[in-house]
């Protein structure tokens, strides 16, 4: 299968590398991955024989005849700080390339990490109430599926507001519950001398995710194109250099993804990366602004399905 349909390479997304946590109430679980994971995975390509490369080098082998050895990007989403505390020893002892992707707003102290707060207050709470559609709502969260039905819910439709309305109900949700938004998100992600500490090592390649990290289909065009501009000015004067890569938030796919794309390449960037499962074709067949990825779900520790994933078969690991 993967001579048939295995294309050039594959880039790998990973959201969060941290130690395993007590709880029975984890909703976020399937972004998660542990430092050992992390460890045999990059282990595992090595003897899988792929190259384990820079997104820049894999650009470049996306626009050419297909090799005899596949690439594999490894690629870090949201900025965490357990990126630099927990996945960057394993990557520096290994001396394998990586590409993070970071919102500016996060290491600007000013980013809110609303999918975190929402967990929180779930977590600590049997019951709660909040505004949706101009009407109160009240949720029995007492059981621990419960819990989950309400976060997942509560999750989808916060995603679907503009973000101005997002940041008002999340910061309601958080004032009547006794969650410090601000503090949980500053606690949660690199600062910019993290992220200097990263973007120092030539192995590590910084990407942009824009400012706010909003769902840019809600956004007129104007505002998402500020947001995809903006990103790249700000972390270029942090850092005294552009990123080139592209994130979209929550990873961007659908009827506006052909907009976004051609926002992304006036601003600047040479790729951008979605959400779409799939392997990276050559000759130029995958569109350098829609990028596809294969992201982890972290309830699993089968490294052969990760194998059979790599050859471009999906399992149904896309996030949800």
């Amino acid at each position: 299968m993967q001579r048939s349909r295995g294309g050039a390479g594959v880039i790998l997304t990973f959201e969060r590398v941290r130690l395993p946590r007590p709880g029975a109430f984890q909703p976020r679980l399937a972004t998660e991955i542990t430092p050992r994971f992390l460890d045999r995975v990059i282990g595992r390509l090595k003897r899988w024989e792929f190259d384990i490369v820079g997104l820049d080098e894999a650009c470049a082998r996306a626009r050419q005849p297909r090799q005899a050895r596949r690439f594999v990007c490894l690629t870090f989403d949201g900025g965490y700080k357990d990126l630099i505390e927990h996945a960057y020893p394993v990557l520096l002892r290994h001396r394998v390339p990586f590409t993070v992707y970071l919102a500016s707003a996060f290491p600007d102290r000013l980013g809110e990490a609303w999918w975190l707060a929402l967990e929180q207050v779930v977590a600590r709470h049997d019951r709660i109430s909040l505004m949706i559609d101009d009407r109160q709502r009240h949720f029995g969260i007492g059981g621990l599926e419960d819990k989950r039905q309400a976060y997942h819910y509560l999750q989808s439709w916060l995603r679907t507001l503009p973000a101005p309305a997002l940041s008002l109900a999340i910061k309601d949700l958080c004032q009547r519950y006794s969650v410090d938004l601000a503090a949980l998100s500053r606690a949660a992600t690199m600062d910019w001398d993290d992220i200097a500490v990263l973007v120092a090592d030539p192995l590590v390649t910084y990407g942009a995710a824009t400012v706010n990290y909003p769902v840019l289909a809600n956004l007129d065009d104007a505002s998402a194109r500020r947001e995809i501009a903006m990103g790249r000015a700000v972390a270029e004067a942090a850092l005294r250099r552009a990123p080139m890569h592209l994130a979209y938030p929550f990873g961007d796919r659908g009827s506006f993804l052909p907009r976004h794309a051609g926002m992304a390449a006036q601003a600047g960037f040479s790729s951008a990366v979605t959400s779409m499962p799939g392997v990276v074709q050559p000759d130029g067949r995958s569109d350098s602004y829609a990028l596809p990825r294969i992201a982890w779900d972290g309830r699993r520790q089968s490294l052969r399905a990760l194998r059979v994933m790599m050859a471009g078969v999906m399992l149904g690991a896309a996030r949800s």
